[in-house]
């Protein structure tokens, strides 16, 4: 059994990178995988201010609500960051919540494998390549610990551009193969 995290950061209400990020929570637990689930939308986070306290105290001085995850992404075995694709890239909101886990640098980390999902309007599949080079830019900061692979959906605007596609079933499996 593996302790997994997956950070969703759309901020619509029905987004294709959450309905993707839930057919891989249902594929997880079908496994027996514990997962916690962080909708990005839904959490107070600030701005890191680059004062580089928490490098000091595994702290962060800002109060909101990262502190609250902190733990969990420390203690996971698996992290998932989810995004839809912003000018090839993700997404402010998750590059912000990445910056705000500075504090994790000096903790002694149990996660060893770091996933993105990713959603695009683009057909292209290199639009996945900003994507996974900013999440391999945050796995890169952690000895150990590797990326494990994407899931993209490419040509999907809105969610319901889903509909009659594979891409949740295939979503339900690679939750199953993590």
């Amino acid at each position: 059994m593996k302790n997994v995290v997956i950070v969703s950061s759309s901020l619509h209400a029905i987004s294709s990178s959450k309905l993707i990020c839930e057919k891989i929570k249902e594929g997880l637990e079908d496994n027996g995988n514990q997962v916690k689930f962080v909708d990005l939308k839904d959490v107070d986070l600030k701005f890191c201010i680059g004062c580089l306290a928490c490098q000091k105290t595994g702290k962060c001085v800002i109060n909101d609500d990262v502190k609250n995850y902190l733990d969990d992404i420390s203690n996971s075995d698996v992290l998932i960051f989810a995004s839809p694709i912003y000018y090839y890239s993700i997404t402010g909101q998750l590059k912000t919540f990445l910056d705000r886990l500075n504090p994790l640098y000096i903790r002694e980390n149990k996660f060893k494998k770091i996933y993105l999902v990713a959603t695009c309007a683009d057909t292209d599949e290199n639009a996945i390549n900003g994507s996974v080079e900013a999440i391999q830019g945050f796995v890169n900061c952690f000895d150990g610990v590797e990326f494990g692979g994407y899931f993209l959906g490419t040509g999907i605007e809105q969610a319901t551009d889903l509909d009659g596609t594979n891409y949740l079933e295939n979503a339900y499996l690679f939750g199953k193969n993590i």
